[in-house]
């Protein structure tokens, strides 16, 4: 009998590299027959932002936090070498020179793989995004719910 095996991933980063990193370990695990859990909380929320301007209900201050934080993965800045917005254009030309995945590709990938992608209900909640801003096919769920998830898995992960 084969036991099942499980890859946890917060991803509490809302920079570029570092969703790349998860991702691709996302991704990584699941090609490997692992059950992967990949729980987005704060900054990390972005990565599931959806890229163009969603209409919402929002106050001014969930308005306020929506306009300052990047909309979707392809907008997030790198954690070193960001240099106002060009360390992200040098990153992404070289990856595509040498045919990288980028973070929304790997994104797809990881659903297509039946990764469980959850965004923490309560970021969402205190940053005020509301779910027609973020992908679609994704779970929300708090901190309880990843820990049970965790708790019996092979490898967590904090990026």
């Amino acid at each position: 009998m084969t036991e099942s095996k499980s890859t946890n991933i917060i991803l509490f980063s809302g920079d570029y590299d570092k969703a790349m990193a998860a991702y691709i370990i996302a991704n990584g695990a699941a090609a490997y027959d692992h059950k992967v859990t990949v729980f987005h909380t704060f900054w990390g929320l972005n990565a599931l932002r959806k890229d163009g301007k969603v209409e919402a209900q929002k106050g001014m201050l969930e308005k306020m936090f929506g306009k300052m934080m990047p909309r979707g993965a392809d907008k997030m800045g790198l954690s070193n070498m960001n240099m106002a917005g060009l360390g992200p254009k040098m990153i992404k030309k070289v990856m595509k020179k040498h045919n990288t995945s980028t973070v929304p590709e790997l994104i797809e990938m990881a659903q297509m793989q039946d990764v469980n992608l959850v965004a923490c209900q309560m970021t969402v909640d205190l940053l005020g995004f509301k779910k027609e801003e973020l992908l679609d096919d994704i779970t929300y769920a708090g901190v309880a719910a990843y820990l049970g998830e965790a708790e019996d898995g092979n490898v967590s992960l904090f990026i």
